[in-house]
């Protein structure tokens, strides 16, 4: 009874639709994570190193940076090694770290949203008391905030789920998600969807719900402004808007996935949504703020061109 209802394994059912394209497939995303890695660490680097970059919305990219390098490895190291294996069976501490690292990825991509809004509201509608209100101490309390609260309201979900009876071991999708676990279930899962309904509430349409009222409020703020103020505010905030827009449909994508019978779908179809969740994020972020902010594409130019060896030519004799 014990090994039925607790399960040492579960079984990655998706893996099996991806079938002779393995190969072609660990290429492409071993690069595209190669492309991750790289890409957000020259990010993290240069706001790091460059201290006129030592500014709140500077450093909410770098924490933005940080949190796609946590959450693509939590992803990518097992993905990879998946695709060239002919069983995809997972350990069960194994599927519940993935499943807190995941989820926690997502809820700190949220929040930080959530407060890079906050900090653009401020500076757009109340830029007088901007230093003011956005100082050092306070970003460190909203980075932590970010921080601290998922990483509780997610452990209280995945602890919740470990402890279930489950009546089988199959995950339809290509890496383990919290919610086709609580449906293995074979007991009533009334708990774990009251809690799981709060903390979705909290770390997620909370933090949508604020960024689009602070982007309204710049919107009412701008209309009246000079066209010269618009396109500062655009220059400033279009990044975070695009990354905003990008995550939201990622989110919904994988809320979506998570509600309906992946066997009903188109294999490719259910593949393609089920990394975009995981995949795009990580990688359309460093390329937004690091091809849109001037300061920080100037900043990585300029470390490329010196990175490069001076060919110097020798004097004649």
């Amino acid at each position: 009874m014990e090994n039925n209802t607790y399960p040492p394994y579960f079984n990655l059912t998706m893996f099996v639709n991806i079938g002779s394209y393995r190969y072609p497939t660990f290429v492409l995303c071993f690069l595209l994570y190669a492309f991750i890695i790289s890409a957000n660490v020259v990010i993290i680097l240069v706001i790091a190193q460059e201290k006129t970059l030592h500014e709140p919305m500077y450093i909410f990219i770098m924490c933005l940076s940080i949190n796609s390098l946590y959450g693509s490895a939590g992803f990518f190291f097992r993905f990879l090694r998946d695709l060239l294996s002919d069983t995809h069976l997972i350990p069960r501490s194994a599927c519940f770290t993935q499943i807190y690292v995941i989820y926690t990825y997502a809820s700190y991509e949220l929040t930080i949203l959530g407060i890079m809004a906050y900090d653009r509201y401020v500076a757009v509608c109340q830029p007088l008391h901007y230093h003011n209100k956005i100082t050092s101490k306070m970003v460190s309390k909203l980075i932590a905030l970010a921080g601290i609260y998922p990483a509780f309201s997610v452990a209280v979900c995945v602890y919740l789920a470990s402890i279930l009876p489950l009546c089988g071991n199959k995950i339809p999708k290509l890496f383990c998600a919290n919610w086709p676990v609580v449906k293995l279930s074979c007991v009533p899962t009334v708990l774990n969807n009251l809690i799981g309904m709060l903390v979705s509430t909290s770390t997620v349409f909370l933090p949508l719900a604020f960024v689009l009222y602070t982007y309204v409020r710049i919107f009412l703020v701008c209309r009246k402004r000079s066209l010269e103020f618009k396109s500062k505010v655009i220059q400033s905030c279009m990044p975070h808007i695009v990354t905003f827009v990008n995550y939201s449909i990622t989110v919904f994508c994988d809320v979506a996935l998570s509600r309906i019978n992946l066997e009903e779908l188109n294999p490719f179809l259910g593949i393609i949504l089920s990394l975009e969740f995981v995949v795009i994020p990580p990688i359309l972020n460093p390329l937004v703020y690091g091809l849109k902010l001037p300061e920080i594409r100037k900043l990585i130019f300029r470390m490329l061109l010196c990175s490069k060896p001076d060919k110097q030519t020798k004097p004649q004799k």
